[in-house]
């Protein structure tokens, strides 16, 4: 044992020593693998080929022929979406690829940073090497990796979260990109929990203002649009694709894997969430209780996915930052923080869902999925009940901010509540 923890020592000094040459070799073998295997990247296609039709209408009415088992793709976000797209239809199509995926690479990084300094405050150059570490490995987790291949959104709502908690010092800055990123997509909107959490009323009354606002302007810009979002497609979850497809990784669609139909407002789908909640919440209170930032935030943001009636594993780029948080917890020796990263990792490294998906596409009957199959379609549920086990049971202290706080309150002097 003592050989092979000397051995991973010096592993790790190697690689923190050489971060930069490991995070170049990671994203050069991106743009060869996206240059060979040009990926179909289908709902930026969506984003940028429907955003203008929110101000001519017919948003709603857009679809994009693709694979199946969702044939027809259609726009699903909220108005201010578009609105927020329209710049990516006057770009020709292969520039708005090449800059999303910039950007998508660069968000990456910066959720990276932002977790490690969430966890660990006044982190200089060994946590930039570790950023730069996980961005590497990032790449090729099966969330990240999905979302690059689609050109989706989750990366960057994520780096402006995450960002937002970490970079910026008022309350105003933080609650109004929270908000922003919320109004975009509804998901992000979890985030607003951390500010309750953590006692940053302003900011969660800013990050509210922000969303209603971005709304309202959206309404008044696309009111017939908007008129048809709030009033009956918002809760359309049919719209989005097959709930029991192991795509979707949500509390909902694994139950209704296992169950063989649709576990909605069922007494078993009831009772499940209220167990998951009570553990999320107890997980929530001790990360409050020690003041574990990085903690308080990915529990919300697990939470937020499993308790969606629909979460496909694209979603799950919160992944990243809770195997940020086994990995450099002070008590990662643990068995059960161990087996909670092994178990992220083998569910998304080894693109569990892409395979798994490969089989459910030659089943003969939906409603009648295979147990065998069933029980690891909901691997990422399953790491997510773990990783609320391990916040729940972590009894270390956590790190204390540089500027002496460890709430994560605004730190100026104006902006600290009581």
């Amino acid at each position: 044992m003592g050989t092979a923890a000397a051995w991973c020592h010096r592993t790790g000094q190697w690689l923190t020593s050489h971060a930069g040459w490991c995070l170049t070799v990671s994203v050069g073998l991106h743009v060869l693998a996206v240059s060979v295997f040009i990926p179909e990247t289908v709902d930026l296609r969506v984003y940028r080929d429907a955003s203008p039709l929110v101000i001519s209408g017919g948003l709603y009415d857009y679809r994009l022929l693709a694979d199946p088992p969702n044939s027809f793709l259609p726009f699903t976000y909220p108005p201010f979406a578009a609105l927020v797209f329209l710049p990516l239809s006057r770009l020709p199509w292969t520039v708005a690829v090449c800059l999303w995926q910039a950007a998508s690479v660069a968000a990456l990084f910066v959720i990276s940073r932002c977790a490690g300094r969430l966890m660990s405050p006044g982190t200089g150059r060994g946590g930039k090497s570790h950023a730069m570490l996980w961005t590497a490995a990032g790449l090729w987790l099966e969330p990240a990796r999905h979302t690059l291949d689609q050109g989706q959104v989750n990366l960057l709502l994520g780096a402006l979260v995450l960002g937002a908690l970490t970079v910026l010092r008022t309350a105003v800055g933080r609650g109004t990109a929270v908000g922003l990123a919320a109004a975009v997509k509804l998901t992000p909107g979890i985030g607003g929990l951390y500010f309750l959490a953590t006692r940053q009323w302003r900011a969660a009354a800013w990050a509210l203002t922000t969303a209603c606002t971005a709304t309202a302007l959206a309404w008044q810009a696309a009111p017939r649009e908007s008129a048809r979002y709030w009033s009956a497609l918002v809760t359309n979850t049919h719209r989005m694709g097959p709930l029991w497809s192991v795509r979707n990784q949500s509390l909902r669609g694994a139950l209704s894997r296992l169950l063989g139909h649709d576990a909605g407002l069922s007494m078993i789908w009831w009772t499940t969430l209220a167990l998951v909640t009570v553990l999320a919440a107890y997980a929530l209170w001790n990360a409050m209780r020690r003041h574990d930032l990085l903690g308080i935030l990915i529990t919300a943001e697990l939470y937020g996915l499993l308790v969606s009636p629909i979460s496909w594993s694209h979603h799950w780029i919160w992944c990243l930052p809770t195997m940020i948080w086994l990995a450099h917890n002070t008590r990662r020796r643990k068995p059960l923080i161990r087996v909670t990263l092994a178990a992220w990792t083998l569910a998304t490294a080894t693109r569990l869902v892409p395979l798994l998906t490969r089989l459910e596409d030659n089943l003969p009957s939906a409603h009648r999925y295979p147990a065998l199959l069933a029980w690891p379609a909901s691997a990422y549920a399953a790491c997510a009940l773990l990783s609320f086990l391990a916040i729940s049971t972590d009894r270390a202290p956590a790190a204390h901010h540089e500027d002496g706080y460890r709430t994560g309150r605004p730190q100026t002097a104006g902006d600290i509540t009581t």
